[in-house]
């Protein structure tokens, strides 16, 4: 299985991911990274670990008319069997959407449909989740579509919410559940 991966900032997900295949958890081939902030430490991460990258966002996709254009051409390069989104802030484009359909996964920190949607990313949504009293949260996967935390969902996993969390404390605890999970359905992928 040939996986790219899209992150702007640190890439923990993809990071687990590419350990697992290291270590031979995973029987997959880290094909691309595409980053949109040129100061994201998942570049670093991908350069020391042999994985091909670039950086793609409003104003680097030259030569393409878009950066949706600019990220489907990459990925249509890089040949992906699945694109793993591992913190990526960006909006997946029309163009990218239809040349991946079915293929491109978001992990979510918060139990979709719940604390979804624009707006509803990192420490805003645990801030959320606290402010609303519920006592379980966790992070799901699922397929990307036109929509913010909209595709189908493929898998969750929970986390309880403790009386003494803090936005941080819950953002530690259900970050650590997301490699995991990624790895779970990354493992039984078929497509």
């Amino acid at each position: 299985m040939r996986i790219a991966f899209l992150a702007s900032h640190n890439g923990s997900s993809m990071r687990y991911l590419v350990e697992a295949v290291k270590t031979g958890i995973l029987s997959a081939e880290p094909v691309l990274l595409i980053a949109s902030r040129a100061d994201s430490s998942s570049l670093a991460y991908a350069a020391e670990n042999g994985i091909p990258h670039v950086i793609v966002n409003a104003r680097d996709h030259h030569p393409y008319a878009s950066e949706d254009e600019a990220v489907c051409a990459h990925l249509q390069e890089a040949r992906p069997d699945v694109v793993v989104l591992s913190g990526y802030m960006r909006k997946i484009g029309s163009k990218t959407l239809a040349a991946f359909e079915g293929r491109i996964l978001n992990i979510h920190p918060a139990l979709l449909p719940k604390f979804g949607g624009q707006g509803m990313y990192g420490i805003h949504v645990h801030q959320a989740v606290l402010a609303s009293g519920e006592r379980v949260t966790g992070a799901t996967v699922h397929l990307v579509d036109a929509e913010y935390d909209h595709g189908q969902i493929l898998a969750q996993t929970t986390v309880p919410v403790l009386p003494n969390d803090t936005p941080q404390s819950l953002a530690e605890r259900v970050k650590a559940q997301e490699g995991p999970l990624y790895l779970k359905v990354l493992t039984n992928w078929q497509r």
